[in-house]
């Protein structure tokens, strides 16, 4: 398994980041991105059980940019997330500005994972967010954070269950050793776990939970519908051209 997989996958992002792009084009391409995205995950874990060199525990911090930082790092987190890193959020200050970043943990393949498919959702969802009319006498700013929070619960659920059904996929096939390729899976994904969540401990070993956000825009409903569009979990759309991703 090599990274020319991770260009693979820029390469249809971009097809889908493309203004020209129809929706129903921008979902085929969004939908094949994230299924082999879940598969690389998938196949690098257990390329590092046998070589554990391959791929190690890393870390990295992403400054989330205004406007709408908070609501980037939302998104970015929940993909980090469900791509098996952890996200610790920090605010800082440099030169009397505050500044809002994430604090990524998790083996190299998996922050790669999230680094791509984040930064082509958020294109996306820039994109489609600057297309959607804010109702009459509504804060801009208050539908639009509310706009990116159903974006988000929607692109997270539906990026959680590509990734679930990549690990039934691999746990069917037949190995070639005969052993349990479920439980071997199982386990292999359960160490690197803890091992996400010791380095992040070592780090923050007072770390403590952020509070929860109170919005009070109407625009989750509209957020949602958008990430439902993205179709994160691979399966055919109805209606949908054919042939517009090669092999």
């Amino acid at each position: 398994m090599t990274d020319d997989i991770l260009i693979k996958v820029r390469k249809i992002l971009a097809k889908a980041e493309d203004p020209a792009a129809t929706r129903e084009e921008a979902e085929i391409y969004t939908a094949k991105a994230a299924e082999l995205i879940a598969s690389y995950g998938i196949d690098r874990a257990l390329l590092a059980q046998s070589d554990p060199s391959s791929d190690i525990v890393g870390d990295r911090v992403v400054v989330m940019d205004a406007p709408y930082a908070l609501d980037k790092a939302d998104l970015l987190a929940g993909v980090a997330t469900k791509l098996r890193c952890r996200a610790v959020q920090r605010t800082r200050y440099q030169n009397g500005a505050k500044e809002l970043s994430l604090h990524l943990f998790g083996y190299d393949s998996d922050l790669r994972r999230a680094e791509v498919l984040y930064t082509s959702l958020l294109l996306q969802a820039t994109t489609s967010l600057t297309r959607t009319p804010v109702p009459a006498a509504e804060s801009t700013a208050a539908f639009r954070r509310s706009w990116l929070a159903g974006f988000t619960q929607a692109v997270t659920r539906r990026l959680g269950e590509a990734e679930e059904r990549a690990r039934r996929q691999a746990d069917a096939r037949p190995s070639p050793e005969a052993a349990e390729p479920a439980q071997s899976l199982s386990l292999v994904l359960a160490d690197r776990t803890t091992a996400v969540v010791s380095a992040v401990a070592e780090q923050y070993p007072q770390l403590r939970k952020a509070p929860g956000r109170s919005l009070s825009g109407s625009g989750g409903y509209a957020g949602w519908n958008a990430g439902q569009r993205a179709n994160l979990d691979g399966s055919p759309l109805r209606n949908s051209p054919r042939g517009q991703i090669a092999g």
